[in-house]
């Protein structure tokens, strides 16, 4: 009877402990994890992929005050066609820069990759 009055306070004390460490160990971190994240800075150009027949151009306006090199990629759909992976072109701020790239036969995909100006 004695070991069951203590196993009884012992496990009301301890549900009565628990959930209040378990508060205060859930807010600490997000209050640190706050004080240290910055607010991400927009970035990167907007750009506008028009594919006709072979060919590929990109019209890409950067509206943002940090330059972007952007660069056009085209998959080829033919396996015997060059995929082609474009040098990176500035893109300033308020600028408006054009890319073009091109397959022999049909174009099975384009993309535009960003990358920050240092």
């Amino acid at each position: 009877m004695r070991l069951s009055r203590r196993l009884a306070s012992t496990t009301v004390a301890v549900a009565l402990v628990l959930p209040l460490s378990y508060e205060a160990a859930a807010h600490a971190p997000a209050r640190v994890h706050a004080a240290t994240e910055r607010p991400a800075e927009p970035y990167g150009a907007e750009c506008r992929i028009r594919v006709s027949g072979s060919e590929v151009t990109a019209l890409c306006h950067n509206p943002y005050p940090r330059t972007d090199r952007v660069s056009l990629h085209v998959e080829c759909a033919r396996w015997w066609d060059l995929d082609t992976d474009g040098l990176p072109v500035r893109a300033e701020p308020a600028q408006t820069v054009r890319l073009a790239g091109r397959c022999w036969k049909e174009v099975d995909s384009a993309w535009i990759s960003h990358h920050r100006d240092r």
